[in-house]
């Protein structure tokens, strides 16, 4: 039987309920010696198309229960992981969840789209290409949240159809991959693939290979923010330039 060492930091992930992506996305990203542990959250209708006021109702709902039962492993960080619920309401309110889980938790807090935000600005990119698939209204909101954050999106892509709460998660890597292809501009930076149940981790490697240019994902730059406040170092199964910068 393999004995896996279990001496690192606990970390915590808040998950919507329907999504499939980050649990296994966190485990491909996970320190060595670092354990994942997952709470599901609600507050939103699995058969509406998540626009929105979805997505904005998913992130002003009640977590007290899932971050009560989450801290219950008396976690070292906990990750915020759905990056359109706090893109619809803007960076002070992502930036006061954040806060609230710290202090409902004691541990550290990161939100996926104030990590996406944080790991822009480690790469010095001013200018991105950004791509999700999410439906149009809520790319807008996404590009005035890096806007106020000093970031212009110098072109926005999407899958170009509306997705389910299980269609977003259903894009498969080569899908991803066509689709931050077609986020590439010219002035463009970074390559910025947003939403935490879309398989982009798997194609970072490709992407960077194929634009050379840095791809910056929601799972990918939660896990970098973490490992940069805990002062992890950068491990072999860490894809991206980002993690260079550990």
């Amino acid at each position: 039987m393999t004995t896996i060492t279990r001496n690192g930091p606990r970390i915590g992930v808040l998950v919507p309920y329907t999504n499939c992506n980050i649990e296994p996305d966190m485990q491909l990203l996970c320190p060595p010696g670092a354990t994942i542990h997952c709470a599901r959250m609600g507050g939103y209708d699995v058969d509406e198309i998540p626009g929105s006021d979805q997505m904005a109702g998913l992130g002003s709902s009640d977590i007290s229960e899932p971050l009560m039962l989450l801290s219950g492993v008396r976690p070292h960080a906990i990750l915020y992981g759905c990056t359109s619920a706090t893109l619809t309401h803007g960076p002070a309110f992502d930036a006061d969840l954040s806060e609230r889980i710290k202090s409902g938790s004691g541990a550290l807090s990161l939100t996926a789209a104030g990590s996406l935000v944080a790991a822009i600005q480690a790469l010095g990119a001013a200018r991105v290409g950004f791509a999700s698939p999410y439906l149009g209204e809520i790319n807008d909101q996404a590009m005035r949240f890096l806007s106020g954050q000093g970031i212009e999106t110098v072109k926005c892509h999407d899958v170009g159809r509306p997705l389910g709460n299980y269609g977003q998660g259903e894009l498969t890597p080569d899908e991803v991959f066509e689709l931050a292809l077609q986020a590439d501009h010219p002035d463009a930076q970074a390559i910025v693939l947003s939403c935490t149940d879309m398989r982009s981790v798997e194609c970072i490697t490709r992407v960077e290979a194929a634009l050379g240019k840095p791809v910056v994902t929601s799972n990918q730059a939660m896990m970098f923010c973490l490992m940069r406040a805990l002062d992890l170092p950068r491990h072999d199964d860490a894809p991206g330039r980002l993690f260079d910068l550990l």
